[in-house]
């Protein structure tokens, strides 16, 4: 009796199926399950299942090359921006540099006349103490922001960083040489703040160059006898 009881409720089973067109939920038309089914498995008489899925395969050898083409192109561009972009950082530096430098000197450059009245009284003895110690980490603070002094003697004259005021002539050098300093150059970096004031000398030429007879006085040789000759035929003019 309960077999048949189970039977029966499973041969009395209720299947409901949705068949509406328009999901109630989404609002959107439905494509039945058989429908789907059927454009897949049987996309249409003389078309493949990549045909029917829009998918040409005479057409996938040129969609690769486009592809291809694009890469290379998005490639290219890149490699562009990354070069302009390497430029425009060191263009940045360079440009930052050039500011910090122009800052340095303006600032050290009003403390070249201190640094010129330190220097005469080191020359004169007056430089000791606590008074050579406050020079001494000033020049030394100085330096760390890449001052430099130049201006020795014997070094060669540069017009460039050079100011000459002076000349002498000087058998021991070979070209034009500073002599003496009468004030010291400063800079920083590249960049010159001032020129050194110096004293050139130039190699003497004089005693090199050959002996030569003097024309004026064999000249005048020639003039004393001429005259003389002339002298003589007066004389015998007038005794004649």
């Amino acid at each position: 009796m309960t077999e048949r009881s189970s039977h029966d409720a499973e041969q009395e089973r209720v299947v409901v199926r949705d068949r509406r067109r328009i999901d109630p939920l989404t609002g959107e038309v439905r494509v039945p399950e058989a429908d789907a089914a059927a454009q897949v498995a049987d996309p249409g008489p003389g078309l493949s299942v990549e045909e029917g899925l829009d998918i040409a395969p005479d057409s996938v050898d040129d969609k690769l090359a486009h592809l291809s083409a694009q890469l290379d192109e998005r490639i290219a561009d890149l490699q562009r921006v990354s070069a302009e972009y390497a430029n425009y950082r060191k263009r940045v530096d360079r440009d930052r540099d050039a500011v910090a430098v122009a800052a340095r000197a303006q600032l050290v450059g009003q403390l070249l006349p201190v640094l010129d009245d330190l220097d005469r009284a080191r020359a004169h003895g007056d430089l000791t103490g606590v008074f050579k110690a406050v020079a001494d980490k000033l020049v030394a603070t100085l330096k760390q922001v890449e001052l430099e002094p130049f201006g020795v003697e014997g070094e060669p004259f540069d017009p460039s960083v050079h100011e000459a005021v002076a000349h002498t002539i000087s058998s021991e050098v070979s070209g034009p040489t500073v002599s003496a300093v009468m004030r010291q150059g400063y800079r920083i970096g590249e960049r010159v703040l001032r020129p050194a004031i110096v004293e050139v000398s130039d190699r003497d030429t004089s005693a090199e160059a050959p002996q030569l007879p003097d024309p004026v006085g064999g000249m005048s040789g020639f003039a004393d006898t001429g005259s003389q000759t002339a002298g003589e035929r007066d004389q015998n003019e007038q005794r004649s």
